[in-house]
């Protein structure tokens, strides 16, 4: 399975195989079994009209809809609203795979609607909606991604980072760095209300078809955004605008949207790191900050969107305040985990470290390392200081288990710390986030400069 995601080699005429491997270094990601050499050649020469013709056949091909299934299977999720699991899509996987490649072919495929489901907003009594596609309905927008991901890809500007291959929240919050310790200080700290609920349909639409004129696939994209969301309680919804947030394809159908934005602030100069529909747009002057807001406001405004009148702000990120972007707190050239991502953490290690968790402390420790670990390795750039406290919270929560198997009540405290030293959770394999910023640490020292 791994091999057949690889990109396959493709022949290169003579003359030009330099030329041939360069762009095919530069597209990696593509799908191999939609993306040939020839397509490939094209895409970066740009195709006649600056639009794309007969990419329905790249959707139906049955190798793409296999690579989509895959793909699906690793995502796992939950059923649609046909209550159909992976597994048992699994169960009849070839003679399924056919039947849409089929129903695409012939014209009649339609997706079913998105099952609604709410999931809880962090630091939040709302819940965020979500649209659960069908499974049957993520195979197919996962071919279809594959099909016009690198048309539109090509389309992108440098500082959009969210849902793009080969890029992520790292490269955003390094950029963020750089532009701070340039000067670029007054910081508009821009939030879209309901960005993925409110696209306007006919205008995300018409991005689409500046790049791509093939009949079948634009039908199967405004398919998708007008099959409405089944809810339990309130039957089905029709979906007027936007573009649900679950669905495979929409990730980048909200970034094409924003696109002209993109554009516009880089042609007049201004500073901006986007990962999906958030933003910063990073100044040197107080003036220059708040004409940048007004420009945001204006372009928003104008496309059917809004901005969020209390989470949208300038904020001077050299005084007390500061800002959030990604999970970290950014304030006075420092930055740590922002209030909500230190309480995601902890609401994730009080699941494995009940009192009444009846397993070995070595089990209970298996599973709050990669936890802890993984955090880490995203939050390592904090200030020190954030550490040491949650290394200590977490060996109180472990102390606090083994004191109630001694019959004690509360929380692991006083005494216990000379019961269970520090020393003796280090020895039991427990990570510690102060050790492993140490090492790293001494790691940078110890590169040549």
């Amino acid at each position: 399975m791994t091999t057949e995601n690889q990109p396959t080699p493709v022949p290169r005429p003579q003359g030009e195989a330099q030329q041939v491997g360069d762009i095919h270094d530069r597209w990696w990601w593509v799908e191999p079994s939609v993306w040939t050499g020839r397509m490939l050649t094209a895409l970066e020469k740009g195709v006649k009209g600056g639009k794309w013709f007969r990419l329905i056949d790249k959707v139906y091909n049955e190798r793409n809809l296999q690579s989509a299934f895959w793909a699906v299977q690793r995502n796992q999720g939950r059923p649609g609203v046909d209550g159909q699991t992976i597994a048992q899509f699994e169960q009849q996987e070839q003679a399924a795979l056919a039947e849409l490649a089929a129903s695409l072919r012939a014209g009649t495929y339609q997706p079913y609607p998105a099952r609604r489901a709410y999931i809880a907003k962090l630091g939040s009594t709302e819940k965020r909606p979500l649209g659960i596609p069908a499974v049957r309905d993520r195979v197919v927008q996962g071919a279809l991604r594959h099909v016009i991901e690198p048309i539109l890809e090509r389309q992108f500007a440098a500082h959009s980072y969210g849902f793009r291959p080969g890029r992520g929240c790292k490269d955003a919050l390094r950029r963020v760095d750089e532009l701070l310790a340039a000067g670029f200080t007054w910081v508009v700290d821009a939030d879209l209300k309901s960005y993925f609920d409110t696209i306007p349909h006919d205008r995300l639409l018409a991005r689409v078809r500046e790049h791509i004129a093939d009949g079948p696939v634009l039908r199967l994209i405004e398919s998708y955004l007008k099959a409405g969301v089944l809810e339990e309680l309130r039957g089905w919804q029709p979906s007027e605008r936007g573009t649900p947030q679950g669905a495979v394809i929409s990730p980048l159908l909200a970034n094409l949207y924003l696109n002209p934005l993109d554009h516009e602030m880089a042609r007049a100069g201004r500073e901006m790191v986007r990962y999906a529909d958030d933003f910063l747009l990073l100044c040197r002057t107080k003036a220059e900050a708040e004409a940048a807001l007004a420009a945001v406001r204006a372009w928003v405004a104008a496309e059917g969107l809004h901005l969020h009148p209390d989470k949208t702000r300038i904020v001077d990120a050299t005084q007390r305040g500061g800002f959030d972007f990604l999970g970290y707190h950014f304030e006075r050239g420092y930055k740590w985990p922002r209030t909500k991502s230190l309480k995601k953490l902890r609401d994730r290690l009080r699941q494995e470290t009940r009192r009444t968790n009846g397993q070995s402390l070595p089990v209970i420790i298996a599973k709050v390392n990669p936890v802890v670990r993984g955090w880490f390795v995203y939050f390592k750039h904090s200030l020190p200081n954030v550490f040491a406290p949650l290394d200590g919270w977490v060996r109180m929560r472990l102390r606090s288990i083994l004191r109630k198997r001694q019959g004690r009540r509360g929380r692991g405290r006083g005494q216990d710390h000379h019961r269970w030293p520090n020393a003796y959770f280090t020895e039991q394999g427990l990570f510690s986030l102060v050790t492993a910023h140490a090492e790293l640490v001494r790691q940078s020292h110890c590169r040549p400069h």
